[in-house]
Protein backbone atom coordinates (compact mmCIF):
# COMPACT_ATOMS: atom_id res chain seq x y z
CA UNK A 1 0.00 0.00 0.00
CA UNK A 2 3.18 2.42 -0.03
CA UNK A 3 6.66 2.76 -1.53
CA UNK A 4 9.47 2.99 1.10
CA UNK A 5 12.35 5.49 -0.79
CA UNK A 6 15.51 5.51 1.36
CA UNK A 7 18.50 6.08 -1.25
CA UNK A 8 17.93 10.14 0.05
CA UNK A 9 19.51 8.58 3.23
CA UNK A 10 23.13 7.46 1.58
CA UNK A 11 26.06 9.15 1.53
CA UNK A 12 26.58 9.27 -1.78
CA UNK A 13 23.56 11.26 -1.96
CA UNK A 14 23.59 13.57 0.92
CA UNK A 15 27.72 13.60 2.22
CA UNK A 16 28.45 13.40 5.39
CA UNK A 17 24.76 13.30 6.59
CA UNK A 18 23.68 10.37 5.04
CA UNK A 19 25.02 6.43 5.93
CA UNK A 20 27.55 4.89 3.95
CA UNK A 21 26.50 1.42 2.00
CA UNK A 22 28.47 -0.71 4.32
CA UNK A 23 26.82 0.84 7.69
CA UNK A 24 23.69 1.03 6.16
CA UNK A 25 24.39 -3.01 5.64
CA UNK A 26 25.41 -2.71 9.22
CA UNK A 27 22.64 -1.08 10.84
CA UNK A 28 20.02 -3.57 8.60
CA UNK A 29 21.68 -6.34 10.47
CA UNK A 30 21.52 -4.92 14.17
CA UNK A 31 18.12 -4.49 13.54
CA UNK A 32 17.31 -8.03 12.80
CA UNK A 33 17.43 -9.47 16.03
CA UNK A 34 14.47 -6.87 17.12
CA UNK A 35 12.75 -8.17 14.10
CA UNK A 36 13.27 -11.80 14.82
CA UNK A 37 11.87 -10.37 18.35
CA UNK A 38 9.02 -9.04 16.99
CA UNK A 39 8.12 -12.35 15.30
CA UNK A 40 8.62 -14.65 18.28
CA UNK A 41 6.35 -11.86 19.73
CA UNK A 42 3.64 -12.52 17.38
CA UNK A 43 3.75 -16.26 17.09
CA UNK A 44 3.96 -16.69 21.07
CA UNK A 45 0.83 -14.12 21.50
CA UNK A 46 3.58 -11.80 23.57
CA UNK A 47 3.16 -8.57 21.18
CA UNK A 48 -0.63 -8.42 20.70
CA UNK A 49 -0.37 -4.63 19.29
CA UNK A 50 0.71 -7.03 16.29
CA UNK A 51 -1.37 -9.29 16.44
CA UNK A 52 -4.45 -6.64 16.43
CA UNK A 53 -4.14 -6.70 12.48
CA UNK A 54 -5.47 -9.81 12.52
CA UNK A 55 -8.52 -9.88 14.89
CA UNK A 56 -12.09 -9.75 13.61
CA UNK A 57 -13.36 -11.12 16.43
CA UNK A 58 -14.29 -7.40 17.60
CA UNK A 59 -15.65 -6.46 15.17
CA UNK A 60 -19.47 -6.97 15.37
CA UNK A 61 -19.12 -5.56 18.82
CA UNK A 62 -17.36 -1.85 17.16
CA UNK A 63 -19.91 -1.75 14.74
CA UNK A 64 -22.88 -2.08 16.62
CA UNK A 65 -21.93 0.71 19.30
CA UNK A 66 -20.71 2.85 16.28
CA UNK A 67 -24.17 2.22 15.14
CA UNK A 68 -25.99 3.20 18.35
CA UNK A 69 -24.28 6.46 18.44
CA UNK A 70 -24.92 7.01 14.65
CA UNK A 71 -28.12 6.61 15.54
CA UNK A 72 -29.48 8.72 18.26
CA UNK A 73 -26.33 12.13 18.26
CA UNK A 74 -25.53 14.57 16.48
CA UNK A 75 -22.43 15.37 18.11
CA UNK A 76 -19.78 13.16 20.18
CA UNK A 77 -17.41 13.60 22.13
CA UNK A 78 -14.25 11.53 22.80
CA UNK A 79 -12.65 12.26 26.21
CA UNK A 80 -9.42 11.00 26.68
CA UNK A 81 -5.59 12.04 26.89
CA UNK A 82 -2.43 11.01 24.73
CA UNK A 83 -2.96 7.77 22.87
CA UNK A 84 -6.66 7.02 24.08
CA UNK A 85 -7.36 10.06 22.02
CA UNK A 86 -4.68 10.66 18.81
CA UNK A 87 -5.36 7.06 16.98
CA UNK A 88 -9.17 8.18 16.76
CA UNK A 89 -8.51 11.64 16.02
CA UNK A 90 -5.69 10.36 13.23
CA UNK A 91 -8.56 7.91 11.47
CA UNK A 92 -11.40 10.98 11.77
CA UNK A 93 -9.49 13.48 9.80
CA UNK A 94 -10.14 11.17 6.83
CA UNK A 95 -13.77 12.01 7.08
CA UNK A 96 -13.49 15.48 8.18
CA UNK A 97 -11.56 18.49 6.74
CA UNK A 98 -12.53 20.74 9.03
CA UNK A 99 -16.21 21.28 7.66
CA UNK A 100 -17.96 18.19 9.73
CA UNK A 101 -18.50 14.54 8.09
CA UNK A 102 -20.45 13.51 5.29
CA UNK A 103 -24.24 13.20 5.64
CA UNK A 104 -25.53 10.99 7.99
CA UNK A 105 -22.72 10.39 10.20
CA UNK A 106 -21.99 12.97 13.69
CA UNK A 107 -19.53 15.12 14.07
CA UNK A 108 -16.85 14.02 16.50
CA UNK A 109 -14.77 16.19 18.66
CA UNK A 110 -11.83 15.03 20.85
CA UNK A 111 -11.51 16.56 24.36
CA UNK A 112 -7.74 15.72 25.17
CA UNK A 113 -6.98 18.29 27.29
CA UNK A 114 -8.38 19.83 30.48
CA UNK A 115 -9.26 23.84 29.69
CA UNK A 116 -11.74 24.75 31.34
CA UNK A 117 -12.98 27.11 28.71
CA UNK A 118 -13.18 24.86 26.29
CA UNK A 119 -15.62 22.70 28.34
CA UNK A 120 -18.08 25.72 29.68
CA UNK A 121 -18.11 26.58 25.32
CA UNK A 122 -19.12 23.22 24.70
CA UNK A 123 -21.94 23.60 27.06
CA UNK A 124 -22.75 26.59 25.98
CA UNK A 125 -23.19 25.61 22.35
CA UNK A 126 -24.34 22.00 22.48
CA UNK A 127 -27.70 20.51 22.62
CA UNK A 128 -26.32 17.83 25.50
CA UNK A 129 -29.47 16.29 24.76
CA UNK A 130 -28.42 15.30 21.20
CA UNK A 131 -24.32 14.65 22.29
CA UNK A 132 -22.96 11.42 23.29
CA UNK A 133 -19.85 11.22 25.16
CA UNK A 134 -16.82 8.28 24.40
CA UNK A 135 -14.83 8.10 28.04
CA UNK A 136 -11.68 6.35 27.90
CA UNK A 137 -8.91 5.32 29.72
CA UNK A 138 -6.73 2.08 30.09
CA UNK A 139 -5.75 2.43 33.52
CA UNK A 140 -9.50 4.07 34.66
CA UNK A 141 -7.64 6.22 36.95
CA UNK A 142 -6.78 9.10 34.76
CA UNK A 143 -7.43 11.99 36.21
CA UNK A 144 -7.79 14.23 33.54
CA UNK A 145 -10.28 11.64 32.20
CA UNK A 146 -12.63 11.35 35.06
CA UNK A 147 -12.54 15.58 35.70
CA UNK A 148 -13.89 15.59 32.13
CA UNK A 149 -16.77 12.98 32.78
CA UNK A 150 -17.61 14.19 35.91
CA UNK A 151 -18.26 17.39 34.98
CA UNK A 152 -19.88 16.40 31.65
CA UNK A 153 -22.30 14.02 33.45
CA UNK A 154 -22.75 17.35 35.63
CA UNK A 155 -23.83 19.61 33.04
CA UNK A 156 -25.80 16.79 30.59
CA UNK A 157 -28.13 16.32 33.65
CA UNK A 158 -29.16 20.07 34.00
CA UNK A 159 -30.63 19.23 30.06
CA UNK A 160 -31.76 15.58 30.52
CA UNK A 161 -33.91 13.43 32.09
CA UNK A 162 -31.88 11.01 35.03
CA UNK A 163 -33.16 7.85 33.88
CA UNK A 164 -31.67 8.68 30.62
CA UNK A 165 -28.04 9.55 31.84
CA UNK A 166 -26.60 6.37 31.27
CA UNK A 167 -27.71 5.99 27.58
CA UNK A 168 -25.22 8.86 26.12
CA UNK A 169 -21.91 7.61 27.60
CA UNK A 170 -19.36 4.58 26.47
CA UNK A 171 -16.74 4.01 28.63
CA UNK A 172 -13.66 1.68 27.55
CA UNK A 173 -11.33 0.66 30.45
CA UNK A 174 -9.62 -2.60 31.75
CA UNK A 175 -12.28 -4.82 32.46
CA UNK A 176 -11.63 -4.34 36.27
CA UNK A 177 -12.55 -2.56 39.13
CA UNK A 178 -11.50 1.01 38.41
CA UNK A 179 -12.51 4.78 39.51
CA UNK A 180 -13.62 4.69 36.16
CA UNK A 181 -15.36 1.40 35.73
CA UNK A 182 -17.22 2.19 39.13
CA UNK A 183 -18.57 5.70 37.82
CA UNK A 184 -20.04 3.49 34.77
CA UNK A 185 -21.60 0.83 37.13
CA UNK A 186 -22.71 3.30 39.07
CA UNK A 187 -24.48 5.36 36.22
CA UNK A 188 -25.62 2.20 34.60
CA UNK A 189 -23.17 2.79 31.38
CA UNK A 190 -22.24 0.58 28.39
CA UNK A 191 -18.55 -0.28 29.09
CA UNK A 192 -16.56 -2.30 26.56
CA UNK A 193 -13.33 -3.63 27.61
CA UNK A 194 -9.84 -2.07 26.71
CA UNK A 195 -7.03 -4.68 26.14
CA UNK A 196 -5.09 -4.96 28.91
CA UNK A 197 -1.59 -5.25 27.32
CA UNK A 198 -1.82 -2.93 24.92
CA UNK A 199 -1.11 0.58 25.76
CA UNK A 200 -2.58 3.77 24.92
CA UNK A 201 -0.11 4.73 22.41
CA UNK A 202 -0.36 1.61 20.60
CA UNK A 203 -4.35 1.36 20.51
CA UNK A 204 -4.92 3.34 17.20
CA UNK A 205 -5.98 -0.17 15.85
CA UNK A 206 -8.22 -1.34 18.74
CA UNK A 207 -11.51 -0.44 19.57
CA UNK A 208 -9.77 2.65 21.01
CA UNK A 209 -9.24 4.35 17.49
CA UNK A 210 -11.50 2.12 15.49
CA UNK A 211 -14.87 3.07 17.27
CA UNK A 212 -14.78 6.49 16.99
CA UNK A 213 -13.50 5.60 13.03
CA UNK A 214 -16.91 3.64 12.71
CA UNK A 215 -18.73 6.10 14.53
CA UNK A 216 -17.68 8.52 11.51
CA UNK A 217 -18.58 6.21 8.96
CA UNK A 218 -15.42 4.90 8.17
CA UNK A 219 -14.74 0.45 8.06
CA UNK A 220 -12.68 -0.96 10.39
CA UNK A 221 -12.10 -4.09 8.67
CA UNK A 222 -10.24 -2.22 6.29
CA UNK A 223 -7.76 -0.31 8.65
CA UNK A 224 -7.24 -3.43 10.10
CA UNK A 225 -6.39 -5.12 6.71
CA UNK A 226 -4.05 -2.22 5.60
CA UNK A 227 -2.37 -2.87 9.04
CA UNK A 228 -2.22 -6.64 8.38
CA UNK A 229 -0.63 -5.86 5.03
CA UNK A 230 2.44 -4.34 6.86
CA UNK A 231 2.54 -7.81 9.34
CA UNK A 232 2.48 -10.08 6.26
CA UNK A 233 6.16 -8.13 5.39
CA UNK A 234 7.66 -8.67 8.75
CA UNK A 235 6.79 -11.72 8.73
CA UNK A 236 8.45 -12.51 5.58
CA UNK A 237 10.96 -10.20 4.79
CA UNK A 238 13.91 -9.35 6.28
CA UNK A 239 14.45 -5.81 4.77
CA UNK A 240 10.77 -4.78 5.15
CA UNK A 241 10.48 -1.46 5.32
CA UNK A 242 9.99 -0.99 9.24
CA UNK A 243 13.25 -3.16 9.80
CA UNK A 244 14.78 -0.42 7.05
CA UNK A 245 13.51 2.38 8.87
CA UNK A 246 14.84 1.49 12.21
CA UNK A 247 18.28 0.72 11.19
CA UNK A 248 18.03 4.12 9.67
CA UNK A 249 16.97 6.18 11.98
CA UNK A 250 18.99 4.33 14.97
CA UNK A 251 22.03 4.58 12.48
CA UNK A 252 21.92 8.00 11.65
CA UNK A 253 21.46 9.11 15.50
CA UNK A 254 24.53 7.26 16.47
CA UNK A 255 26.72 7.75 13.25
CA UNK A 256 26.02 10.83 12.29
CA UNK A 257 24.52 13.34 15.55
CA UNK A 258 20.79 13.04 13.91
CA UNK A 259 18.79 14.25 17.14
CA UNK A 260 15.08 15.23 15.32
CA UNK A 261 13.02 12.40 13.20
CA UNK A 262 10.59 15.02 11.32
CA UNK A 263 7.52 13.52 9.92
CA UNK A 264 6.28 15.67 7.02
CA UNK A 265 3.02 14.31 4.50
CA UNK A 266 1.80 16.52 2.52
CA UNK A 267 -1.83 15.99 2.70
CA UNK A 268 -4.32 17.71 4.98
CA UNK A 269 -6.27 14.20 6.23
CA UNK A 270 -2.44 12.83 7.30
CA UNK A 271 -2.20 16.07 9.39
CA UNK A 272 -2.88 14.58 12.57
CA UNK A 273 -0.63 11.33 12.11
CA UNK A 274 2.02 13.55 13.01
CA UNK A 275 0.67 14.56 16.49
CA UNK A 276 0.48 10.36 16.95
CA UNK A 277 3.37 9.37 15.48
CA UNK A 278 4.78 11.76 17.97
CA UNK A 279 3.60 10.46 20.96
CA UNK A 280 4.50 7.02 19.84
CA UNK A 281 8.42 7.66 19.11
CA UNK A 282 8.71 10.09 21.97
CA UNK A 283 7.35 8.00 24.87
CA UNK A 284 8.04 4.52 23.42
CA UNK A 285 12.18 5.66 22.98
CA UNK A 286 12.87 8.86 25.00
CA UNK A 287 14.92 6.66 28.28
CA UNK A 288 18.00 7.15 29.81
CA UNK A 289 19.45 9.90 27.83
CA UNK A 290 18.61 7.68 24.90
CA UNK A 291 15.95 8.38 21.70
CA UNK A 292 15.40 11.26 18.82
CA UNK A 293 12.78 14.50 19.26
CA UNK A 294 9.83 13.66 16.70
CA UNK A 295 8.67 16.71 15.37
CA UNK A 296 5.33 16.63 13.47
CA UNK A 297 5.52 18.99 10.18
CA UNK A 298 2.96 19.63 7.47
CA UNK A 299 3.08 20.36 4.04
CA UNK A 300 2.96 23.02 2.50
CA UNK A 301 2.62 25.01 5.37
CA UNK A 302 5.80 24.23 7.21
CA UNK A 303 7.17 25.22 3.87
CA UNK A 304 6.63 28.42 5.09
CA UNK A 305 7.81 28.14 8.73
CA UNK A 306 10.22 25.64 8.96
CA UNK A 307 11.72 24.43 5.80
CA UNK A 308 14.29 27.97 6.27
CA UNK A 309 15.81 25.96 9.54
CA UNK A 310 15.77 22.47 7.48
CA UNK A 311 17.26 23.67 4.96
CA UNK A 312 19.96 26.48 6.66
CA UNK A 313 20.23 25.58 9.90
CA UNK A 314 22.03 22.08 11.47
CA UNK A 315 22.22 19.11 10.02
CA UNK A 316 20.69 17.14 12.87
CA UNK A 317 17.64 15.90 11.28
CA UNK A 318 16.30 13.11 10.05
CA UNK A 319 12.84 13.45 7.38
CA UNK A 320 10.05 11.36 6.47
CA UNK A 321 8.00 12.87 3.70
CA UNK A 322 4.60 11.41 2.74
CA UNK A 323 3.66 11.46 -0.74
CA UNK A 324 -0.02 11.66 -2.14
CA UNK A 325 -1.01 10.73 -5.92
CA UNK A 326 -2.48 14.27 -6.15
CA UNK A 327 -1.18 14.87 -9.64
CA UNK A 328 -4.36 16.09 -12.14
CA UNK A 329 -6.65 16.51 -9.05
CA UNK A 330 -8.94 19.85 -8.11
CA UNK A 331 -10.09 22.14 -10.02
CA UNK A 332 -7.63 23.59 -13.21
CA UNK A 333 -6.64 27.54 -12.94
CA UNK A 334 -6.96 30.43 -15.14
CA UNK A 335 -4.50 33.11 -13.89
CA UNK A 336 -5.11 34.80 -17.27
CA UNK A 337 -8.63 35.71 -16.28
CA UNK A 338 -7.42 38.46 -13.98
CA UNK A 339 -4.50 39.32 -16.76
CA UNK A 340 -1.69 37.53 -14.85
CA UNK A 341 -1.27 35.38 -18.17
CA UNK A 342 2.81 35.68 -17.97
CA UNK A 343 3.62 36.05 -14.32
CA UNK A 344 1.51 32.95 -13.60
CA UNK A 345 1.88 31.10 -16.79
CA UNK A 346 2.86 27.83 -15.02
CA UNK A 347 -0.42 27.98 -13.36
CA UNK A 348 -2.48 27.73 -16.70
CA UNK A 349 -4.82 24.97 -17.07
CA UNK A 350 -2.88 22.87 -14.33
CA UNK A 351 -5.12 21.99 -11.71
CA UNK A 352 -4.49 22.44 -7.81
CA UNK A 353 -3.41 18.83 -6.98
CA UNK A 354 -0.61 19.71 -9.92
CA UNK A 355 0.83 22.58 -7.33
CA UNK A 356 1.19 20.32 -4.46
CA UNK A 357 2.46 17.37 -6.22
CA UNK A 358 5.35 19.95 -7.50
CA UNK A 359 5.59 21.00 -4.14
CA UNK A 360 6.02 18.11 -2.49
CA UNK A 361 8.57 16.47 -5.19
CA UNK A 362 10.82 19.78 -4.88
CA UNK A 363 11.11 19.79 -1.38
CA UNK A 364 12.16 16.06 -1.06
CA UNK A 365 14.72 16.68 -3.55
CA UNK A 366 15.47 20.41 -2.36
CA UNK A 367 16.10 18.55 1.04
CA UNK A 368 18.45 15.70 -0.23
CA UNK A 369 20.13 18.41 -2.60
CA UNK A 370 20.86 20.40 0.61
CA UNK A 371 22.43 17.55 3.07
CA UNK A 372 19.46 16.85 4.45
CA UNK A 373 18.98 12.65 5.01
CA UNK A 374 15.28 12.45 3.73
CA UNK A 375 12.96 9.00 3.08
CA UNK A 376 9.86 9.44 1.24
CA UNK A 377 6.69 7.35 1.45
CA UNK A 378 4.24 7.31 -1.06
CA UNK A 379 0.55 6.57 -1.01
CA UNK A 380 -1.10 4.56 -3.77
CA UNK A 381 -4.65 6.57 -2.13
CA UNK A 382 -5.43 8.15 0.99
CA UNK A 383 -8.37 5.64 2.97
CA UNK A 384 -8.99 3.37 6.07
CA UNK A 385 -6.47 1.20 4.41
CA UNK A 386 -3.45 3.25 3.79
CA UNK A 387 -3.62 4.95 7.27
CA UNK A 388 -3.53 1.21 8.76
CA UNK A 389 -0.39 0.36 7.21
CA UNK A 390 1.24 3.53 7.79
CA UNK A 391 -0.06 2.93 11.83
CA UNK A 392 1.43 -0.46 11.41
CA UNK A 393 4.22 0.74 9.86
CA UNK A 394 5.32 3.20 12.82
CA UNK A 395 4.77 1.24 15.79
CA UNK A 396 6.60 -1.70 14.07
CA UNK A 397 9.70 0.77 13.43
CA UNK A 398 9.44 2.19 16.65
CA UNK A 399 9.33 -1.83 18.42
CA UNK A 400 12.33 -3.04 16.27
CA UNK A 401 14.27 0.75 17.03
CA UNK A 402 13.56 0.19 20.52
CA UNK A 403 15.01 -2.75 20.79
CA UNK A 404 17.92 -1.56 19.10
CA UNK A 405 18.73 1.10 21.29
CA UNK A 406 18.20 -1.63 24.64
CA UNK A 407 15.13 0.58 25.96
CA UNK A 408 11.31 -0.90 26.93
CA UNK A 409 9.12 0.25 24.07
CA UNK A 410 5.86 -0.17 25.97
CA UNK A 411 6.92 1.68 29.65
CA UNK A 412 6.99 5.57 30.24
CA UNK A 413 8.58 5.78 33.93
CA UNK A 414 9.76 9.21 33.74
CA UNK A 415 5.88 10.52 33.04
CA UNK A 416 4.99 8.63 36.60
CA UNK A 417 6.72 11.30 38.59
CA UNK A 418 4.18 14.09 36.90
CA UNK A 419 1.03 12.67 37.94
CA UNK A 420 2.12 11.94 41.54
CA UNK A 421 2.75 15.63 42.14
CA UNK A 422 -0.02 16.70 40.65
CA UNK A 423 -2.55 14.81 42.89
CA UNK A 424 -0.39 15.70 45.79
CA UNK A 425 -1.47 19.52 44.74
CA UNK A 426 -4.92 18.64 44.48
CA UNK A 427 -4.80 18.06 47.32
CA UNK A 428 -3.52 20.71 48.93
CA UNK A 429 -5.71 22.54 47.29
CA UNK A 430 -8.89 24.12 49.38
CA UNK A 431 -12.16 22.18 48.25
CA UNK A 432 -14.82 24.68 46.43
CA UNK A 433 -18.37 24.76 46.39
Amino acid sequence: MYTHRVDGCAESVVGASGLADDRFSHWVAQAAPGLARLRAGHRGGSLPVVQLAERRDDIAMIEDRAAYHRARADLVCVLGAGGASMGGQTLYRLTDAGFGPDEGSPRLVFFDNIDPHTFDHLFRSADLTRTDFILISKSGGTAEILAQALICLEALAEQEDAARLSEHFTVITEPRETPLSRLAQRFGMTQLPHDLDIGGRYSALSLVGLLPAAIAGLDPVAVREGAQSVVTSLLTDDCCAPAVGAALQVGLAKECGIAASVLMPYCDRLGTLGFWYRQLWAESLGKGGKGTLPVRALGTVDQHSQLQLYLDGPRDKFFTLIETPVAGTGRPMQPAAVGESEALGYLQRRTMGDLMDAMQRATAETLIRNGCPTRVIGLERVDEGTVGALMMHFIAETIIAADMLGVDAFDQPAVEQGKVLARQYMAAIPTRD
